[in-house]
């Protein structure tokens, strides 16, 4: 049976006054996965994300951080990026992750791309009931939260040839160092040959990919990341 996007609504706080769009995929009842959006928004990329994951077995939920905006070019979703209350952003996973477990599932893990990667890290430590944490290339600004105050096991995924700012080999290396000291269960892994945004794996994601700088596409570390995903994910919320 094809998987296909159910969209609903989702209370951010238990007031009801604000509400967002979330996009379901997976059966009701399986582990659930909080999957969290690049700074384009939802689009064709973490929509194939999530469906990969609901395809590993899991329930995969995209909360909509922007509300239906999407950026088609840097800047626009730079501006995007810029301007999201990311403590809201926070609270909006929060609020998916709780209604995972009201729908039927046992266990709730977060999993997110680059800016996705950086609210991953900060659900982590902020976001009460969840259960691991898989992060792709994204640390969240400290002032947000440190991930050396993770209430839940994470594991993080890096490119070597990462250049962007906080995202790079140096920091990878540094966090793995603070995260061992802090004996939180972690795993911290880099990529050789592989840039920024290197499991964007779809005919789309790759020409971006290129246009953009990132390097060329390596489908093995894509493969070879998404193994050690689902071990992650297999033995924290199965």
């Amino acid at each position: 049976m094809a998987l296909i996007f159910e969209k609903v609504k989702i209370v951010r706080n238990g007031d009801g006054k604000i509400e967002f769009d979330a996009y379901v995929m997976g059966k009701e009842g399986a582990p659930g996965i909080v999957v969290i959006q690049e700074w384009w928004g939802i689009d064709f990329e973490i929509k194939k994300h999530a469906t990969d994951i609901a395809s590993k077995g899991y329930r995969a939920l995209i909360p909509d951080l922007y509300r239906g905006k999407v950026g088609l070019e840097v800047a626009e979703a730079q501006h995007l990026s810029q301007g999201l209350d990311w403590p809201g952003a926070v609270t909006d996973i929060a609020a998916s992750a709780k209604w995972l477990k009201e729908h039927g599932s046992p266990k709730v893990g977060v999993t997110g791309f680059c800016m996705g990667g950086a609210l991953s890290f900060a659900s982590a430590v902020l976001v009460p009931g969840i259960d691991a944490v898989v992060a792709f290339y994204g640390t969240p600004p400290p002032q947000l939260a440190d991930p050396t105050e993770s209430k839940v096991p994470v594991q993080a995924h890096f490119g070597e040839e990462d250049t962007m700012k906080g995202l790079d080999k140096e920091t990878a290396k540094a966090l793995e160092e603070k995260l061992k000291k802090a004996n939180i269960p972690s795993e911290v892994y880099i990529y050789p040959k592989v840039g920024h945004g290197f499991m964007n794996s779809s005919p789309e994601g790759i020409e971006r990919n290129k246009a953009l700088g990132f390097g060329e596409h390596h489908q093995e570390a894509v493969n070879l990341a998404w193994s050690r995903f689902e071990s992650w994910f297999a033995k924290y919320l199965q």
